[in-house]
């Protein structure tokens, strides 16, 4: 789930999804909570919390120091963001968080969830962080809804990767949409809770105030729900980050089932998702993204999954507007 977030408030996620030049390590699954847990990073931390050779590990809190690893949330099922695959959650996420912790002198150890999930597990402590194409936006960074009700505490964010929102239709386009501006009066399919949910409750208003008829937003748990509803000829299109989109669209059915249509739009920032109250964390995770954009790591990833597009000069915190 907007560029973007995929990303990605509570109802919106412009989103974008890993094994890469650094190795992602460790999956295993949780047994009872059908939840898929991965470990990626670099050689672990020091359980101790006494010393670490990582250049940045002092830089952590210590109860992370003396765990060795950063629990991360994700949903993983947005390739070439973060996705399943032989029993590992790997894409651009964890490849990343695997060179973060590189130079954090810990390993990032990645569960799978629901999407609208996420951040309430996050702050419940369940996790340290969130890492799953979350379009930074200041509804969420607030714990609010896209109506202005206070849901939470809210999130800070590390700004990461930027994305927007993409639309995708099957194969030959049966029914000529070349834009969101498009789906007025059609059937539009869209994962619940993100970002592009809320691009498509947005230009469904701006159908309903020209005088258009309102699109028909069919939303799903899940992705791969809103492909199906779409590959099936259920709903016209289905609205997704770019990155995620172009993926869809080069490798399902081999090339066959979907294709982008239009430009991205709404493009913003994806962040990491950190408790308010952990702000030694937070600027820890933002001096690993720099150092990661500055040794050249970080752009050496994002060509092996074809995501240069969504590129940053600098991390931020809270960048999302």
């Amino acid at each position: 789930m907007t560029a973007s977030s995929t990303r990605r408030t509570t109802a919106t996620r412009s989103r974008l999804a890993a094994v890469g030049s650094i190795a992602v390590a460790g999956a295993l699954i949780l047994t009872g909570c059908g939840d898929q847990t991965n470990d990626s990073g670099g050689d672990g931390g020091n359980e101790t919390g006494k010393s670490n050779a990582a250049p940045l590990f002092d830089k952590l809190p210590k109860k992370i120091q003396d765990a060795g690893v950063i629990k991360a949330g994700t949903n993983a099922e947005y390739a070439p963001m973060e996705f399943q695959e032989g029993g590992k959650i790997v894409g651009v996420d964890p490849d990343i968080a695997a060179a973060l912790g590189e130079k954090l002198g810990v390993t990032f150890q990645f569960t799978s969830g629901s999407f609208d999930g996420l951040i309430t597990a996050l702050n419940s402590g369940r996790y340290d962080v969130a890492m799953s194409s979350i379009t930074d936006t200041p509804q969420r960074q607030d714990g609010l809804d896209d109506k202005g009700k206070k849901l939470g505490p809210g999130v800070d964010f590390v700004d990461y990767f930027v994305a927007g929102t993409a639309v995708y239709v099957q194969k030959g386009n049966p029914k000529n949409i070349n834009s969101i501006e498009d789906l007025c009066g059609q059937t539009a399919a869209v994962q619940r809770g993100t970002t592009y949910e809320k691009a498509l409750q947005t230009q469904s208003k701006a159908c309903t105030d020209d005088g258009k008829k309102k699109i028909n937003i069919e939303p799903f748990e899940n992705d791969t729900e809103a492909q199906t509803r779409v590959k099936s000829g259920g709903a016209v299109a289905g609205v997704n980050d770019y990155p995620v989109a172009v993926d869809l669209a080069r490798k399902a059915d081999g090339g066959n089932a979907f294709e982008v249509v239009g430009e991205q739009v709404d493009a913003g920032p994806f962040g990491i998702a950190v408790n308010k109250d952990n702000k030694q964390l937070t600027a820890a995770l933002e001096e690993a993204v720099n150092a990661i954009i500055e040794d050249g790591t970080y752009k050496k990833i994002l060509a092996k999954w074809g995501a240069e597009t969504g590129a940053i000069d600098k991390a931020a915190i809270n960048g999302g507007k």
